[in-house]
């Protein structure tokens, strides 16, 4: 008897040893691109040849489309997603294998660019389909929201060509369980989408079929709401969850008294007591109360 997740698992590993073959590939256009519609940044890795490997180049334009975003104010969220059947394979190994400056240089880059996706003053939604491994894995831990299809799998397989997944498990320790970390880094074998959901690494799974339609619903819900307002309890929420209970409450409660001095707070609350819905201004200027 062999289960499914058997032969997903054998799938995967036969797609991790072809790895190097595949990534001798090159592509002229470049690896991300992204466009703004309805108010959402859709970025997308575009370089299925090479399995959407997150190379010194990927990483950096990653993180410059990011930036670029986060400085349009007509911009409330982003969506991650990807062409091809693999999500992101990870690190380009052949990079791995050029030195130790350019070891340094791809890890730097790695880590600011998990690190963005968290101050991002934006909300960042992953769309997955196919394999997300190693630091796929990681991008996609570190997102703030994930939806992915049902088919979709997810490994952090490193340690079965002798280069434990140290940094993605960063990401990966902070979204799961303990032991599912661990299972993950010791094993080395995919977890299917359900097993993500279960364990907290994504927020949503739909049918393959349906994972746009999903994805797109998740994103309306998140951009209806005001961008000054989001970008502060998103940064705040971060930033608590690694302080000790009385010290999160104490930033909390001073994050919750700026937010009330925010327009759109005041708006918010002046359109529940009218019955109405409110309108926006996305304005992050506070506003100063007189002394009475």
């Amino acid at each position: 008897h062999t289960s499914m997740t058997s032969v997903a698992a054998a799938g995967a590993r036969a797609l991790w040893h072809r790895f190097p073959r595949r990534l001798a590939s090159t592509s002229a256009s470049p690896p991300v691109v992204s466009e703004v519609r309805d108010s959402v940044a859709r970025v997308t890795l575009a370089n299925p040849k090479q399995r959407n490997s997150l190379s010194l180049e990927t990483l950096r334009l990653l993180e410059s489309t990011l930036n670029k975003h986060a400085d349009d104010s007509a911009v409330r969220a982003v969506l991650l997603r990807s062409d091809g059947p693999v999500f992101s394979s990870g690190h380009n190994l052949r990079e791995m294998d050029q030195g130790e400056a350019l070891r340094r240089d791809v890890m730097s880059q790695c880590s600011r660019l998990m690190l963005r996706l968290h101050s991002l003053p934006l909300p960042v939604i992953a769309q997955v389909s196919g394999l997300a491994t190693a630091a796929g894995c990681q991008l996609v831990a570190s997102c703030d929201l994930a939806v992915a299809a049902s088919s979709a799998r997810f490994a952090t397989p490193g340690v079965k060509i002798g280069l434990f997944c140290s940094t993605p498990a960063v990401a990966l320790a902070r979204s799961v369980n303990g032991k599912m970390a661990m299972r993950m880094l010791l094993t080395g074998e995919p977890i299917t989408a359900q097993e993500a959901l279960n364990s907290g690494l994504v927020s949503h799974v739909a049918e393959d079929a349906d994972l746009e339609t999903t994805t797109e619903a998740l994103v309306a819900m998140v951009t209806r709401h005001s961008r000054p307002v989001v970008a502060m309890g998103k940064q705040t929420f971060y930033q608590q969850v690694k302080l000790p209970r009385d010290e999160a409450y104490r930033l909390c409660e001073s994050t919750m008294l700026a937010n009330l001095r925010l327009p759109d707070a005041q708006e918010g609350i002046a359109a529940f007591l009218e019955k109405r819905q409110p309108n926006w201004s996305h304005s992050d200027k506070e506003i100063v109360e007189k002394q009475k």
